[in-house]
């Protein structure tokens, strides 16, 4: 019997998953992201319908997109073509159902620490390195909210001085609008810009995955991203001090990720003190889908 239904939105495919009560998979829909406005409400209401039609009766939908809402309930977003818009209310509008919207990032989190890495520990973190940079802090198994609803918007602190600084890095504006974003240096293209300005060549995220062990250019960018990303961890674990950290998004499938950033982040720690684990996320693409069903179970009072 299907229980939940969470939507995974992105920038190119929109996936619906359906859970029963013991949160197996039942069934499952993915279809392509639209790119007008109208389209995209259609669409995700289309798979919020197909979901309640599945179950046979109205069950707690949640939605996990990239980007937030501001206090008018619109959506800021550099993903999706919703920018601007009352995107949450007008699904709901057209799906005749109440949603749970959540971002993608903090879904993530909230899956890992309940089906996946972040199990059996009371504060899990996600860092979410792909064509941006988000994350999540799941405190004893929820998510919370403060009134600025930015906790996790991690791409979107400055980068550190301290790493800046000593590689002479440049400036660059973010898509948020401000400039020095850590973003636009770790992401997937601020990775593949680092490259262009520090070697002058033209190397993707994944070739520089696949060879940054080699003496090379591949290694001296490698080594930069290191210690830019270990600032950022160092940061955020003298805010929170998760017990552990579970990566996602494209970076995070470079060979021995974790490790190389464990052994850098060991260097900057402060003498004699300890660090989280940092662990890959399990969940893979299930992962989104599933947080956001988590997250609409939890609002709704049923887990």
């Amino acid at each position: 019997m299907i229980a939940f239904a969470g939507i995974d939105l992105g920038g190119t495919k929109s996936e619906a998953q359906l859970f029963d009560a013991n949160w197996r998979l039942i069934d499952k829909q993915r279809v392509a992201t639209p790119d007008s406005y109208q389209s995209l409400v259609k669409t995700v209401a289309d798979q919020v319908k197909w979901s309640l039609e599945r179950a046979g009766q109205a069950i707690p939908v949640g939605i996990g997109a990239p980007g937030l809402v501001d206090d008018e309930g619109k959506t800021f977003t550099a993903n999706l073509p919703a920018k601007g818009k009352p995107f949450p209310a007008d699904i709901a509008k057209a799906a005749g159902h109440s949603i749970t919207y959540v971002n993608d990032c903090r879904a993530l989190a909230l899956s890992e620490a309940a089906f996946g890495a972040g199990q059996g520990y009371s504060t899990v973190m996600s860092l979410i390195i792909g064509t941006g940079v988000g994350g999540g802090v799941v405190f004893d198994g929820h998510l919370r909210s403060g009134p600025s609803s930015c906790g996790g918007e991690f791409g979107h602190m400055a980068a550190s001085a301290a790493a800046v600084g000593p590689h002479g890095l440049q400036i660059h504006q973010c898509g948020c609008g401000r400039i020095g974003c850590v973003e636009t240096y770790i992401a997937g293209p601020g990775l593949v810009r680092l490259a262009q300005e520090m070697t002058g060549k033209d190397m993707t995220a994944e070739e520089i995955g696949r060879t940054k062990d080699q003496t090379g250019p591949a290694q001296d960018v490698w080594n930069v991203w290191l210690d830019v990303t270990a600032d950022l961890l160092l940061t955020l674990i003298q805010a929170v001090d998760p017990d552990i950290i579970v990566l996602g998004g494209g970076l995070s499938k470079i060979s021995n990720v974790t490790a190389d950033l464990t052994e850098r982040l060991s260097k900057k720690q402060i003498s004699g003190f300890g660090l989280p684990s940092i662990v890959v996320a399990s969940g893979g693409d299930a992962s989104g889908a599933r947080g956001a069903a988590l997250a609409a179970a939890q609002e709704n009072g049923h887990v």
